[in-house]
Order: C-alpha cells, then structure tokens, then sequence
C-alpha cells in the first residue's frame, strides 16, 4: 500500500482514490466529431487527475493532436511480431526502466546508463536463453504514476498526492501538486528528446557486443560476483569464438530498443492516437507498448476500452486476486480474434503467492488457446517498509518470485516470455540485499526515487545472470 505522506516512507492508512466520467464537453476534439478510439469518454476512468480548467486541458490536448507521432505504426508492428515470438517461446522479453521518470532526470547521462544497462542485462540473458532478447525501455513516457489516495496529509496539511511529473510537482505545496494541463506538453517534449538520444545511442555504436560485453567484464571484476564467474566465462568464449569464426561485429552496433508506459493519462492517450496511412488502423504513437496497471484493469472500464481500440501489442497487470474469469474476459475484451503478440499479462504475485495463484491462470490461458505472452513484474507484490521507514524491497524476495514464475510456468508447461522490472543504471540504494549487501541502514545513503524503489545498476547485473540460469534450464529442457 501506498503511504499517504511522504512516497517512500511508512504512514497513515489510505483513502482509496475515486474513479471519474470524464464530462461530456470534453468529449470531441476541435472537429466536434468524436474519434473511433474514444469510446472509452462515459467510462468510469480511474486514476484520473481532477483539472481545475477543462478548457486548459482542451487547448493542450488539442495541441498534443498536432504534434508529430513519438513512434512509427511500423515500429509498433515490428514489436507486435516479436511479442509473438516471445509467446511462443522463440525470444525473451526484458522490459524495464524507471518506475516515474522525472522531467529532471530526462539528460543524456540519465538516459545512456539506463541503456547500458539494459543492454548488459540482454547480453547476458541472450546467452543463458539460446534467444533473441527483445529489449523494452520503461522509457520515453513513464511520466505518471496511480497512487493509493487521491490526497496526501502531512503535519495536519492535505493536498492532493503527487501522481508524477506529467501531473504535478513533488513539492509540498498548493501551487506544486495542483494538476496542472500543460505538463501534458512537458511529457510530450521530454518523450520526444529521450526518444532522439534512445536511437542516436542504440544506432550509432553504443550497442556494439563487445563493448557491452566489456562493461560485464567490469562488473564481474567485484568479488562479490564472483558466483557468476562460470557463466561469464562462458559468455566470454563465445564472443572471442565469434571473433575467430569471421563474425562481422559491425553487424552487430545497432539494436532496437522499444518504448513502453503505462496508459495511465487517458486524455494524452487519446491525442496521441493517430490513423495509419497504410492500414486505416488507429495507433497509438506515444509508445510502441503500453499496459493498463493493477488499478485499471477492468473490463468494463475506460483503459480497457481504450487500449482495445489502437494496434499497439498491449499488456495488463495481474495480481494475486485475479480470478480466472477476469483474466478470460480480458482476453475477449483485448485479443477475441487470438492475434498472436497482441496481448500480454504482467503478473505481479508477491513472491509468497506466485505459486499457488499463477497456476491456474496458465491453465486457463492454455485452455482458452488464444495466444498470451507471459511477463513477471516481480517488484510490485514484494513492497515492504524498512525498520528506517523508507519504502524498499528486498532482493532475495523479488529474485524469489521471478524463480517463482519459472516454475509455476513448467508446472502448467507453459511459456515463461519475460521479465518488466524497475530498474536505473545509477548506483542508488533503494532495494536492500544483493550480493553488495545493502541494508536498511544503507537506504539513506542515495534513496533518490520519488515513487517506488529501484534496482541500481549492480542489482540488476546480478538479476539477469540469475535469470540467464532459469533460462538455461528452460533451454536445456526443451532440447
């Protein structure tokens, strides 16, 4: 539960936030037509923020409407296939990123160790897989955030609670959480920045293998790691392999990294949706993934709709309550034709559940037939509150629902397809544990997120070549 002052710290119980019918007025664009996708306006729409000037939010949006797409339908495409392929069990998604970027934190340094970061997490996971990893930024436009209350009490002063920096601002005052439309713009100019130096990174030779496989070898020179050696041996043979084999390594510079948010802001969805000239098809070209959260996944209500309506492949949050006919009518709401890569669901169990409730679901899902990627989210269900008061995980409890999710999908026998985690390539202390040992003492050290608690740079190396042994197993398995 998300405490109701300060985020990251413990406190008093929660009000659980309304859900909103957007006003009719708001419903059409300057056209005064409402668009095919926009089904969605009369839903109940949850997580909303409450603008003080609905004509505000109409000139932004009607701006947002006129701005350049952030991603290319055949992008979106591109991504779709692989999903498909990752349902199958002919790839491995790693998607992961910041819980809430921060406009502050949109620079070049932020965004390239992020990166980095991912990249040596899918080289490792490439190896222990036998696959193409399929790299997913929580990147470019993770700007909003749900909360657990819609206000937030400190020393006997309530204002409303800070729902991200395409909301509000952090700061604890009136002025600074009043929701604010023009930020909208803000999301869409830091989203389109990021966006340029993703692609001036990921093509122009950042991604080289053996530079990546250089930055693991840095990793594995601390002797905390040591347990690794093995595999990054191994890892390290193969390229010097690929080396005298004749492999073109310039081939080898360029990769694609995908982007991906929560469809939390239905309003900057919906101006960002645009017709393909190819197809004829709406897409959303914010992102070329995006998932309703825990908080907005039903059926019937506005994200659901809204998402059944673009092209983009799409994903969905399932925690430990959802029942096996929800998850069906997702499915009927989402994917009724059985598109393969179109659907996703993001489990995130809480590692003392995963095995007893995932289960079942596999089971279901194979029975249904329509095809399902499975990806674990194994940092949400595992939120604690350290004896220091600083809102935390644990990471031998995340690393324990993620062996979790491998086992209960080779008891269903079905496909484990990825990993969504939050992760920064700064050396933060926010998640206690790892090979490195920190502590609830360490927290105060560098606790820098302003909403949920991270993986630095260290802890995510270490999750992968964990993970690269799961999918070692897996790979040997099917052999």
């Amino acid at each position: 539960m998300i405490p109701s002052i300060t985020p990251g710290r413990g406190g008093e119980p929660v009000r659980k936030p309304r859900s909103r019918r957007v006003p009719e007025r708001l419903w059409s664009p300057e056209s005064g037509e409402l668009a095919p996708w926009d089904t969605w306006r009369g839903l109940d729409a949850a997580q909303q923020p409450t603008y003080a000037n609905d004509e505000h939010l109409l000139e932004v949006t009607a701006q947002l409407r006129r701005q350049p797409p952030l991603v290319f339908a055949g992008e979106v495409d591109d991504l779709r296939t692989w999903m498909g392929a990752a349902a199958r069990g002919e790839a491995f998604v790693l998607m992961g990123g910041d819980c809430a970027e921060t406009f502050a934190e949109a620079t070049a340094d932020h965004v390239r160790l992020k990166i980095q970061t991912l990249l040596q997490m899918a080289v490792v996971l490439t190896y222990g897989a036998s696959l193409p990893v399929v790299k997913v930024g929580r990147i470019a436009g993770q700007y909003a955030k749900p909360r657990s209350s819609d206000m937030e009490t400190r020393d006997g002063v309530t204002l409303p609670s800070y729902r991200g920096d395409a909301v509000n601002s952090f700061e604890f005052t009136p002025e600074a959480r009043e929701p604010d439309p023009q930020r909208l713009l803000s999301l869409y100019n830091h989203a389109a920045s990021t966006l340029n130096l993703i692609r001036a990174f990921t093509k122009g030779g950042y991604a080289d293998l053996r530079q990546v496989h250089r930055w693991n070898q840095g990793f594995m020179s601390n002797p905390a790691y040591a347990r690794y050696e093995s595999l990054a041996e191994d890892i390290h043979r193969a390229i010097k392999f690929m080396g005298a084999a004749g492999v073109d390594f310039e081939t080898l510079r360029d990769v694609d990294l995908f982007s991906s948010h929560e469809a939390l802001l239905l309003e900057y969805e919906s101006a960002m949706t645009r017709i393909d000239s190819r197809t004829g098809e709406p897409y959303n070209t914010s992102a070329h993934f995006l998932w309703a959260g825990e908080r907005t996944r039903e059926e019937e209500g506005a994200h659901i709709e809204l998402l059944s309506r673009v092209r983009n492949p799409i994903g969905v949050k399932l925690g430990p309550s959802t029942t096996r006919d929800q998850m069906l009518s997702l499915i009927d709401r989402l994917n009724p034709d059985g598109e393969e890569g179109r659907l996703s669901f993001i489990t995130r169990m809480g590692a003392d559940r995963i095995r007893e409730v995932l289960v079942p679901l596999l089971e279901a899902a194979r029975e249904d037939g329509r095809p399902v990627t499975w990806m674990t989210d194994p940092m949400h269900g595992n939120t604690i509150t350290s004896s220091t008061g600083y809102k935390t995980r644990r990471f031998e409890t995340v690393m324990d629902e993620v062996r979790g999710f491998f086992e209960a999908h080779e008891s269903a026998g079905t496909v484990p397809g990825g990993l969504h985690v939050e992760l920064t390539g700064d050396d933060v202390t926010e998640v206690i544990g790892g090979s490195e040992h920190i502590d609830d003492e360490s927290l105060h050290d560098r606790y820098e997120t302003l909403v949920d608690p991270r993986l630095n740079h260290q802890q995510s190396l270490e999750m992968a070549f964990q993970v690269a042994q799961y999918l070692a197993k897996v790979s040997s398995s099917e052999e």
